[in-house]
């Protein structure tokens, strides 16, 4: 999945892929709290359901917090921490894309799980976030899988870590970052399909009106009617609320909102794909899914180096 707020440089990016880790995941299984929560998935299953009552916009928000946090120190839930001197990973440029409605989904759901005396403090922010994310797609219409689980929460959270794509980066950086976090071509085009869901800010891609060829024009004029501030914002497929390979018919079609998500299409080594998820939702979905898992055992914590949160907004 691309990001909204990239930083311009790959090289650090691999500094910091270097210092996570990608596959810590020894501990990481399915039932992983079988006896320890029996009710976890249908608790944080009911509370993303009244979530997504009360906004619309939750969904997208929790897959995309899911991505940010995996991406940059592993799934640790460290981009929910907050910092008393604001120096956190949501403080980060590359981070302010972030919605509150992802956060809140996360700490309602943490909240719902503490309420069962069995599971009280007993079950991790990162875990949490990873059902989050996932119940968020499933509710969308999108595919069920399973989520492994046993993370530890980290206990570092600086601006400094957040290295992540641009919105104008090319294939090759694109493969670059997605590669240095264990994942394909294929993985990163799969998760790429997560921008079926949301909108992003017009700052983000209003450079790209009437100046890039690869936009439709009809697109363009659009959006250029749309985005009469750089506050204003776009939806990032027609179908922003459900999630379907409608992302990628708007590839084919010179509708993509951001420039990294359009590469996907103009460059001939990836078009292929692109074009199989366009007429295949179903191997778009299961290709979603297995890029999701492995996404999943990025930078795992253990015991030895994490903690389980009372508060994911805290280190205890």
């Amino acid at each position: 999945m691309a990001n909204l707020g990239w930083l311009a440089s790959l090289a650090a990016a691999v500094v910091v892929v270097a210092l996570r880790s990608p596959f810590a995941t020894a501990q990481l299984r399915p039932g992983y709290y079988a006896s320890i929560c029996p009710n976890l998935e249908t608790i944080v299953r009911n509370s993303v359901r009244q979530s997504m009552a009360q906004s619309q916009i939750s969904a997208g928000a929790t897959l995309r917090l899911f991505f940010h946090d995996c991406a940059v120190r592993g799934c640790d839930a460290s981009v929910m921490i907050v910092n008393s001197n604001g120096d956190d990973e949501w403080g980060s440029p590359d981070d302010q894309s972030l919605k509150p409605q992802g956060f809140q989904t996360v700490l309602d759901a943490k909240a719902a799980v503490d309420k069962d005396p069995q599971c009280r403090y007993k079950v991790s922010c990162a875990d949490i976030l990873a059902l989050a994310a996932r119940e968020s797609v499933v509710q969308s219409g999108g595919p069920y899988y399973q989520v492994e689980l046993g993370r530890y929460d980290g206990k570092v959270s600086t601006k400094s870590s957040v290295v992540l794509p641009h919105v104008d980066f090319n294939l090759d950086k694109l493969n670059g970052f997605f590669s240095g976090l264990g994942l394909s071509q294929t993985d990163m085009i799969a998760l790429s399909g997560g921008h079926t869901m949301g909108a992003a800010d017009c700052s983000f891609f209003q450079s790209r009106i009437g100046t890039d060829p690869t936009m439709d024009s009809g697109f363009a004029a659009q959006l250029r009617g749309t985005c009469t501030s750089s506050q204003s914002s776009a939806f990032l497929d027609p179908t922003p609320l459900g999630f379907d390979n409608s992302y990628y018919k708007n590839l084919q079609g010179g509708r993509g909102l951001l420039g990294s998500d359009q590469v996907l299409y103009t460059d001939p080594r990836s078009r292929g794909t692109v074009n199989y998820y366009a007429s295949n939702q179903g191997t778009f979905f299961y290709d979603f899914t297995v890029a999701m898992t492995k996404l999943g055992r990025v930078g795992v914590k253990t015991a030895a180096d994490g903690e389980i949160r009372r508060d994911c907004r805290y280190t205890n």
